[in-house]
């Protein structure tokens, strides 16, 4: 879903941002904090990962993260929660004081991996001896 921009005389607060937000972005992925990986078999684990359809990983300053991009099943097409009045806490906790409406996060990350091959690209990189991994 696609919104349109806010007219310009609208000002965008954290009540009415939602209703501009292209696409709802929050609501189309899920973050997992995970231990950084170290080791060949670390990496080779986190390879793995990716290797399904929607897994992406990321390192930022707070550390490691597997994200899974999915929409939310109670998104609604206009864009709005189907379940607001009795959503998940983590929801209700969730500020857009700042947020990828105003910002990607892609611009806090260090490292980024979006598929199976970027972070295979990197371990070769990475580790001289990748392949012998395996015998």
């Amino acid at each position: 879903m696609t919104r349109t921009p806010a007219p310009r005389h609208i000002e965008i607060t954290p009540e009415n941002k939602c209703g501009f937000c292209p696409g709802s972005k929050c609501c189309t992925y899920i973050t997992q904090k995970i231990p950084g990986p170290r080791s060949m078999a670390d990496f080779d684990h986190l390879l793995w990962q990716l290797a399904h359809r929607g897994v992406q990983a990321y390192r930022d300053s707070d550390g490691w993260y597997l994200l899974i991009t999915h929409p939310c099943n109670f998104l609604q097409p206009d864009g709005r929660c189907g379940i607001y009045a009795t959503r998940p806490q983590l929801c209700r906790d969730y500020t857009n004081d700042f947020c990828e409406f105003d910002q990607p996060a892609e611009e806090g990350f260090d490292l980024y991996f979006p598929d199976y091959a970027s972070l295979d690209a990197y371990c070769r990189k990475r580790f001289r001896r990748w392949d012998e991994r395996f015998g």
